[in-house]
């Protein structure tokens, strides 16, 4: 009998051994894939960060952190870094807010339900160089729709994309509008996901209005709230596109205001070829993005 119950341990120990060895040879292509695409070039980066690579020459040298300490004190860096926190702080706050308050207005399912949600899904499936190149001619100073829109009431025209003072804020209000629908679909799923025995149980005990969002809606929606932050933040960091076909490649003007990092680190690669430079600022920007998805992960956690 002893011997018999060892012979069936020995069997299921060795079925799970199987079992998780398959599990980790199907893992082993994937893993594989995200080595080379991923790990690799994330390490490449850093090497190529503490060097004087450049694109015209195949010799570098060991240089340290030569870069890091030279980025301290580059004023363009410096502008860019603030450009782009500056415009991921408000293109979160106001794609989060304004998608979470859409998919509240959606949440009841009618007939042109599938009509609005496709109008407002539309402009996240068009890419973004076409979206560009309509908003800035909806901004253009002579023949844009705005200005045209505002001579009615006698204003006269605005040079959105010119002025230092609003010019990145133009570039927030296309951003917004180009992924709100994104985030309001991912609220609109987790809202109608939420069962609602939990709004019934709260109606009796005397719930209403802002109540059952505040104890209800909003603490369910918290791991989905978390990952739109996440994917807004990270694609807000490496903000590129709009910011270069709006203002014709022409970072700088007006006065710096819409440099961006991933526009500073393109242009020492590829325009001067200070390689080793500009890997010393993608990673700092792979940090950035890398330490504000931690935080977010543990305030939810702690709140959690």
């Amino acid at each position: 009998m002893t011997g018999k119950g060892m012979r069936q341990g020995v069997s299921k120990w060795s079925l799970e051994r199987k079992r998780r060895t398959f599990c980790y040879l199907s893992l082993l292509p994937v893993f594989g894939i995200f080595t080379i695409i991923r790990i690799i070039p994330i390490a490449r980066t850093f090497i190529l960060s503490l060097t004087d690579a450049s694109l015209i020459s195949l010799k570098s040298n060991f240089i340290g952190f030569e870069n890091y300490k030279n980025l301290i004190t580059d004023d363009l860096f410096h502008q860019a870094l603030v450009n782009t926190t500056l415009f991921a702080f408000s293109t979160v706050c106001l794609s989060v807010v304004l998608g979470l308050l859409l998919s509240l207005l959606m949440k009841r399912k009618t007939t042109l339900s599938p009509l609005y949600e496709t109008i407002y899904f539309l402009p996240v499936i068009t890419p973004m160089v076409p979206v560009a190149i309509i908003w800035k001619w909806i901004y253009d100073p002579s023949y844009g729709l705005i200005n045209y829109m505002l001579s009615w009431f006698g204003v006269k025209p605005i040079g959105w994309l010119v002025y230092p003072n609003i010019a990145l804020w133009a570039i927030v209000i296309l951003s917004v509008w180009k992924v709100v629908g994104y985030n309001m679909m991912i609220f609109l799923v987790g809202l109608r996901n939420i069962p609602s025995m939990y709004y019934e149980a709260a109606l009796i005990d005397g719930a209403i209005g802002a109540n059952l969002f505040r104890y209800i809606t909003l603490p369910l929606l918290k791991p989905i709230l978390l990952f739109i932050t996440v994917v807004t933040t990270i694609n807000s960091y490496n903000v590129f596109t709009q910011v270069y076909v709006m203002t014709t490649g022409l970072q700088g003007a007006p006065g710096n205001t819409v440099r961006v990092l991933v526009y500073d680190i393109w242009e020492n690669a590829f325009r001067y070829s200070r390689m080793g430079y500009a890997s010393a600022e993608a990673v700092i920007l792979f940090s950035i993005i890398l330490l504000l998805t931690l935080v977010q992960f543990k305030i939810v956690k702690s709140e959690s």
